[in-house]
């Protein structure tokens, strides 16, 4: 309701989870996409490495209630172009939209303050060994955490089911872990999910 009043910008399409972000972006391709960082199927950083592929154009804003500074630095390392808060006035969510179809960057204000005291406190994430995984080992990777098996992800990147296999058993060597749980606790261990997902 807020985008249709503006003139310059136009909604193509709604998803309600990761996966159907995927499947739409694939077909409508459009300029600018607003990303929930947490969403059912398939999460925001896990659709965020895909999306990157299926449509390079595409600017992607990630929408959050999350502050954490791991997740703000996983998205920009990812290729984000904004970070905005859930509640954030509608002119920030405009205006971040607008930045983003120019290529520019946006992040809301308590959000850039928190990115700036990091770095000013060498506060970065942690360097590991998730920094040496190819581009398709990232996609594998955050694609597999998200709870995909290899016949979904192989049908997500368009590759066959042995290719994925490989994929996750360099994976495996490189992180030195041995299943998908010890998998999943490395990415809650250097930030990349939320800790809560394990509860229950």
């Amino acid at each position: 309701m807020l985008l249709a009043t503006q003139e310059d910008i136009e909604v193509v399409g709604e998803a309600g989870d990761g996966l159907k972000a995927i499947e739409l972006t694939r077909t409508l391709k459009p300029d600018v996409i607003l990303l929930d960082i947490s969403m059912p199927k398939l999460a925001g950083l896990e659709a965020l490495v895909i999306l990157r592929d299926v449509s390079p154009q595409t600017r992607v804003i990630m929408v959050s209630s999350h502050h954490k500074e791991a997740y703000i630095h996983q998205a920009l390392e990812e290729g984000a172009f904004g970070y905005i808060v859930k509640g954030a006035p509608s002119s920030e969510v405009i205006m971040a939209i607008r930045k983003a179809a120019k290529a520019q960057y946006y992040l809301s204000p308590d959000v850039q303050a928190q990115v700036i005291a990091a770095y000013r406190a060498g506060n970065n994430v942690e360097q590991s060994s998730y920094a040496n995984l190819s581009e398709r080992e990232k996609q594998i990777f955050h694609l597999s955490i998200g709870g995909n098996s290899s016949s979904q992800i192989s049908e997500l990147l368009c590759i066959s089911s042995k290719t994925v296999d490989k994929h996750r058993a360099s994976i495996y060597k490189k992180l030195e872990v041995e299943n998908p749980v010890q998998m999943l606790h490395y990415a809650i261990r250097i930030g990349l999910l939320d800790p809560t997902i394990l509860e229950g």
